[in-house]
């Protein structure tokens, strides 16, 4: 690798709580190095199209507490053929951008590496996705705040479906990945949690329920992940526990896209801090093609093709807790 004097930082793929908090951290940091920075609009899409701007350290004055991306984020078809990328590669160049941090997830990630293996464009990647489904950290950037900010509206929903003795089903984001909803489910003391990685069977759900109501239970939350394999959405499961338990007036609550909008947490706000500073010190030290993150409270880095790769594991301790004190 050249010598860096001048990093693009870019944020792509589904937004998160955080982002911004990185890109602050990202820019200042090459403030503080005597690095030149660009900030890539719009992804893949807007540095095929060269809708870069430059930052310095007041450009991202009172950012570290909005959510979503001041840099946007954006779908790229064109970025998945080779003229795209080369378009890309051209756009930087111009700019004398020497290397790129990418915000985002395994997508995001994926792009990074090809951009690189074509181009030997030197990349480190930051995890930014509510859904912490990346491996080689414990917490991804936006994690922490979706999960509190569920946990908050179950909290709310559980005021009524006690006041109107009701069964909610109360749907969570996950499509691959049960972290929120198992998390969110036991930390608001949900009766029952789905998620993709354990298919528990509707036997159960409707044992765990009636169970539940011959203890006097006369309300109830459960916790769906969107992603559950159950083989049926939220809203035919609520049909299909109604025509089996009648005994229950049952209704849907689906948080969606809330949980992915306002402001970050302390902890995503310290943590995108501590992880944009180490993306620009590796690129610095002559790395590329890594991810950072977070590992027993320590910034570590890890191969960024390993990080897609690597796939995530749920929580089987806290499964067989939720088991234990849903009971």
């Amino acid at each position: 690798m050249k010598k860096i004097k001048k990093i693009a930082v870019m944020t792509s793929g589904g937004d998160a709580p955080g982002m911004n908090a990185a890109i602050r951290a990202v820019v200042r940091s090459c403030a503080y190095y005597s690095l030149g920075c660009v900030g890539i609009y719009r992804g893949y899409e807007g540095l095929i199209e060269d809708d870069l701007v430059e930052l310095n350290a007041r450009s991202v004055h009172n950012i570290i507490n909005k959510g979503g991306t001041i840099l946007k984020s954006a779908r790229s078809k064109g970025f998945r053929t080779k003229e795209g990328r080369q378009k890309a590669y051209e756009n930087l160049i111009e700019r004398e951008v020497d290397a790129l941090v990418v915000i985002g997830g395994d997508g995001s990630f994926t792009g990074a590496v090809l951009f690189n293996e074509e181009f030997g464009f030197p990349v480190v990647g930051i995890p930014g996705t509510i859904d912490n489904d990346i491996f080689g950290t414990s917490h991804t950037l936006g994690y922490d705040t979706a999960l509190n900010t569920a946990v908050e509206a179950i909290d709310k929903i559980r005021d009524t479906a006690s006041s109107h003795n009701r069964l909610f089903f109360v749907e969570v984001m996950g499509r691959d990945a049960g972290f929120i909803a198992l998390n969110a489910g036991v930390g608001a003391g949900a009766e029952e949690i789905l998620i993709p990685e354990e298919d528990l069977g509707l036997d159960r759900l409707l044992e765990s329920l009636e169970r539940s109501r011959r203890a006097g239970k006369s309300s109830s939350i459960v916790v769906v992940a969107e992603g559950d394999k159950s083989g049926k959405n939220v809203y035919e499961l609520a049909k299909y526990v109604e025509e089996n338990l009648p005994q229950y007036d049952v209704r849907v609550s689906i948080l969606g896209h809330m949980q992915r909008g306002g402001s970050p947490s302390c902890f995503d706000r310290v943590l995108a801090s501590r992880l944009g500073v180490k993306a620009v010190e590796l690129l610095l030290d002559g790395k590329t093609n890594l991810m950072v993150g977070l590992q027993d409270n320590k910034v570590i880095s890890t191969d960024i093709k390993v990080a897609i790769a690597g796939g995530h594991s749920i929580n089987h301790e806290l499964l067989r807790i939720s088991d234990i004190i849903t009971t």
